[in-house]
């Protein structure tokens, strides 16, 4: 029998002390190195962030798996059992340019079911988290479920990458529907992006491109709110690779579906 309450307790205080050793990393000299390209930023702190993470959970539930960002987990090929998906630092640019709009995002996952969400805004000191069947929670308060908006009053999430020219996706697809909606903001980390939809701070958010460890944790929070999350495609996002993300109030993810991204 799993023990999930033990394994939340666990993962809340990893998740706030791995924030203040983080904290406590701007006093000194960050090692940044690129990965795929130029913009592509690892730091010294994304690496010993999630070695943390290894290291206590191995410790503490050896028979549990990790998919980490950084590469330091296991090498996972299906989503049995139970896993945590973790990605140390969700917004490496912004941690080392602003020092803020950067987040801890951890997931546990059993058999493809995720169970429990924590995205941590280590700056603010801010936890949402959630578990399943529990509802989400923004720190002790309980997140109310998205109510409808209307789309000439959305705020949609989406970099300014995917409405210029760029290699995986038309702008020409994306443009109407800036231009139908109130506005537009780019914070930089799905997971505070995914987090501000969660807490209806924004109410639309699409990216081409995202890793299970950037968007994990959000699918659990989205969930006990009534959140949709699919791919452009309106496909169910796949936990072992990349995906485009559509996330999005109920009534703003089948409008915007329908009249916009099911024509592409």
């Amino acid at each position: 029998m799993v023990n999930w309450d033990e394994i939340e307790n666990y993962a809340k205080h990893w998740i706030k002390e791995a924030g203040e050793r983080i904290r406590d990393s701007f006093k000194m000299e960050l090692v940044i190195e690129t990965k795929s390209n130029p913009d592509d930023l690892v730091t010294n702190m994304d690496k010993e962030t999630e070695q943390y993470f290894i290291e206590k959970i191995h410790e503490t539930f050896p028979t549990h798996k990790i998919l980490g960002e950084e590469g330091f987990g296991d090498k996972i090929q299906s989503l049995s059992g139970i896993t945590w998906i973790i990605d140390p630092i969700d917004g490496t640019m912004n941690f080392i340019h602003q020092q803020r709009n950067f987040a801890i995002s951890v997931a546990v996952y059993e058999d493809g079911v995720g169970q429990i969400g924590l995205i941590y805004d280590v700056i603010h000191d801010e936890l949402y988290h959630a578990r399943k069947g529990k509802g989400a929670y923004f720190n002790s308060t309980k997140i109310k479920p998205l109510e409808d908006v209307p789309l000439e009053k959305a705020i949609v999430a989406i970099n300014a990458t995917w409405v210029t020219e760029n290699k995986r996706i038309d702008p020409k697809i994306l443009i109407p529907i800036v231009n139908a909606v109130r506005g537009t903001r780019s914070y930089g980390s799905a997971a505070l992006e995914m987090a501000y939809l969660v807490t209806g701070r924004i109410d639309v958010y699409i990216t081409m491109r995202l890793s299970p460890w950037d968007f994990a944790a959000g699918v659990v929070l989205l969930n006990e709110v009534g959140g949709v999350i699919t791919t452009l495609d309106g496909k169910p996002l796949n936990l072992l690779t990349e995906n485009s993300v559509f996330v999005a109030r109920p009534n703003l993810h089948q409008e915007i579906f329908s009249n916009f991204l099911k024509r592409k």
